[in-house]
């Protein structure tokens, strides 16, 4: 069988999406190229790209002279220039919603694990302690749950919340109240989300508008007894201000998933603080959101190969102005 397309795989996914287009494709991983950047390199031999965590900004989609797609396995576009791609006619897409429940569980789980002192209470099993008097938690049930951002994920994560009979309040200027559940109340200040929550759980994408969004003020407003979670992305919350605001206890605790940089520092001052639960961006690594990305990655390749546009390209607009 005579294949048409090549396709780079920078980063290492579940076959099932790969295998679904062998028809006309070729896929070629890491185990071709000593390094990402060997690989990123030979750009210009790839018609498409299958990207999960690899930069391919301008100077990478400059040198990407067949490139017709980049498929974002996952949701954020940050490692991704969308408008150097879209000056050359690439196709930008993504895979929202994929990983929602997984990532969702996540920060569920982010959020039991600071109320209920998990990190802290293993380590203490592990050394031979028993003291259990020292390890009292803080019950979910009946708190108020506040989302900043209401996509897929926080959808998700507003039916976990309520299972647990909690309130919740989500904030998000960009999605139309129609979108909002009568289960959810909707929050039009950015301020009183904070003001008025037990806990926030971050779920906006990274923006200009969003970097730091999360500083002083918003945590100062959440109190002393309040959680911040967040499996979004790192660069929102203001790092500098959640660990002071944790030093001087006002502030009970945090659950990360990202960070400012990744990976973080061997010296960063979160790791010694036993308030914070801290996981290495795996907010949306299960086996079977690893599946569902690979599968419709390779979907919008595949699309664009028989000559269309995926539904969730983020840079439809400029591709179609392109066409004309």
């Amino acid at each position: 069988m005579t294949t048409e397309w090549e396709v780079l795989l920078p980063t290492e996914i579940d076959p099932s999406g790969p295998e679904s287009i062998a028809d006309f494709a070729t896929c070629t991983g890491m185990d071709e190229y000593e390094s990402e950047a060997a690989a990123l390199a030979e750009i210009d031999r790839y018609d498409a790209v299958i990207v999960r965590v690899a930069e391919l900004d301008a100077e990478v989609i400059d040198r990407a002279d067949r490139l017709r797609v980049i498929a974002k396995h996952g949701a954020g576009l940050d490692n991704v220039d969308a408008e150097a791609a879209s000056g050359r006619g690439v196709v930008v897409c993504n895979t929202p919603g994929a990983n929602a429940r997984s990532v969702a569980e996540h920060a569920v789980a982010l959020l039991f694990g600071v109320y209920r002192n998990l990190r802290t209470a293993d380590r203490h099993v592990r050394a031979g302690e028993w003291e259990r008097g020292a390890f009292a938690g803080h019950e979910l049930t009946g708190d108020t749950l506040g989302l900043f951002g209401f996509g897929a994920i926080a959808r998700e994560v507003s039916d976990l919340a309520q299972g647990l009979d909690q309130d919740v309040l989500a904030y998000d200027p960009y999605v139309p109240d129609d979108e909002i559940p009568a289960r959810v109340e909707r929050v039009t200040d950015f301020a009183d989300l904070f003001a008025r929550a037990d806990a926030v759980s971050i779920h906006a994408p990274l923006t200009p508008e969003t970097r730091g969004a999360v500083s002083t003020a918003e945590l100062d407003a959440l109190g002393p007894e309040a959680v911040l979670i967040n499996t979004s992305r790192g660069p929102i919350v203001d790092e500098t201000a959640l660990l002071a605001a944790l030093e001087d206890g006002r502030l009970a605790g945090a659950g990360l998933d990202t960070f400012a940089e990744e990976p973080p520092g061997e010296d960063h001052p979160l790791y010694e603080r036993d308030d914070v639960l801290l996981t290495p961006h795996v907010g949306g690594v299960t086996d079977e959101a690893l599946a569902r990305m690979s599968q419709r990655a390779a979907t919008n390749v595949r699309t664009v190969y028989e000559g269309g546009v995926p539904e969730s390209t983020v840079n439809r607009e400029a591709i179609e102005e392109g066409s004309r």
